[in-house]
């Protein structure tokens, strides 16, 4: 019987584990959110990264409609042309050379399987990886990121030794990388890190000092890769080409798929069942993927990316916004008071941005089909917040 009462709210049996924004969304469409409560909410921040393409996109929804009713599920036992074909498509996406594809489930998946892979082939006891850098929660990538042993790593110990390097310092890394180093671990975008842009320089001295000690360099590209950068992979952005590259994120477009791309000189040492997967690689994945890279291709969207970038650095220093880093959109916006306020702010008037671990970077990591009007709006709410 309809009492016409407004109906009591569930009871949460769920871990209380994230900090949650004060909205709560009932559906996406392209770049906006729609909350219960009727707002509409221009989104910059994608789902952390994850909504390259934004929400509801066509292509998208094809693949992984017509391919739940074709085969939602398959053993990797079992060969499907799917997993191949998208490999292929990834591979020629990157354009690297890094031409075999081991998919998987999530970032900190790859990147643990990246790790492991490192000091098998070497035989090695170390890795070394980026002050502020963010590499995942699994046990091997929890390790080799900054600030997870004294803040939340709770294994008793790590699996391996591990040294941290400043990420603004080449003249470092022949310090810090030696004949006992494995791995070498980098985002060369950091997302949580603050949008920070490491840099060519940076990149290219990691690469000499692998090549001179024989280690293997990781370019963990799970935020920044896909197209973020306004090129596939940030590798082709810098210039620089590592042994493996991690993807995850926007590769799935909010389908959870991930993958590493691994050289020829790692591949060919790689045997039966020295990595394995249950749900990697599986046909929804697979199709989904395809259909981000196909959708990025054909309609254009790295260049979008790179049009709108540009855009976004030319018009919103203003208000609490004293300057812009990162690449595409990858971007902080540095702010003149806590960002964490400008964000509180910025979602008063309907707008969605993330944070970071630096407290005055506002980390935005928008759809790739975000346009120039959508730009004007966030312009127009950061004027009016004081600086």
């Amino acid at each position: 019987m309809n009492t016409g009462a407004a109906p009591r709210a569930l009871k949460s049996h769920l871990a209380k584990v994230f900090a949650q924004y004060p909205i709560e969304v009932a559906h996406g469409d392209g770049v906006w959110l729609y909350a219960r409560d009727g707002r509409k909410i221009l989104d910059f921040y994608g789902g952390h990264a994850v909504a390259g393409l934004g929400y509801g996109h066509p292509r998208w929804l094809a693949a992984l409609s017509a391919q739940a009713r074709q085969m939602s599920f398959q053993t990797n036992a079992l060969p499907m042309v799917i997993r191949e074909r998208a490999a292929a498509r990834l591979v020629k996406f990157a354009g690297l050379g890094l031409d075999t594809v081991f998919w998987v489930n999530s970032g900190a998946e790859a990147n643990e399987n990246a790790l492991k892979l490192a000091f098998k082939i070497t035989g090695r006891r170390k890795a070394v990886a980026l002050e502020q850098g963010w590499h995942g929660r699994t046990a091997a990538a929890a390790a080799v990121t900054w600030g997870a042993l004294e803040k939340w790593y709770g294994f008793p110990r790590t699996p391996f030794d591990v040294s941290f390097t400043p990420r603004d310092d080449p003249a470092a890394v022949e310090r810090s990388v030696d004949r006992e180093t494995a791995a070498v671990i980098v985002e060369p975008i950091q997302g949580v890190g603050g949008a920070y842009d490491v840099g060519k320089p940076m990149l290219q001295a990691l690469r000499r000092r692998c090549d001179e000690v024989g280690a293997i360099l990781i370019f963990d590209e799970v935020q920044c890769g896909m197209g973020r950068t306004g090129a596939p992979f940030g590798a082709n952005y810098y210039g620089v080409t590592p042994d493996i590259i991690t993807a995850a994120k926007a590769l799935g477009n909010g389908f959870p798929v991930s993958a590493l791309l691994l050289s020829p000189r790692v591949a060919a040492q790689i045997k039966y069942d020295d990595m394995g997967t249950t749900f990697g690689g599986g046909p929804i994945a697979c199709a989904v993927a395809e259909a981000v890279i196909d959708a990025i291709e054909s309609e254009s969207l790295l260049a979008n990316v790179r049009q709108v970038s540009t855009y976004i650095r030319a018009n919103c220093v203003i208000g609490p916004v004293t300057g812009v880093q990162g690449a595409g959109f990858l971007l902080g916006l540095k702010t003149s008071r806590p960002a964490k306020e400008v964000q509180a702010a910025l979602l008063q008037k309907d707008i969605l941005t993330g944070t970071s671990g630096d407290p005055k970077v506002l980390r935005l990591l928008p759809a790739y089909i975000l346009n120039e009007g959508h730009v004007d709006q966030l312009h127009d709410a950061l004027a009016t917040i004081s600086a």
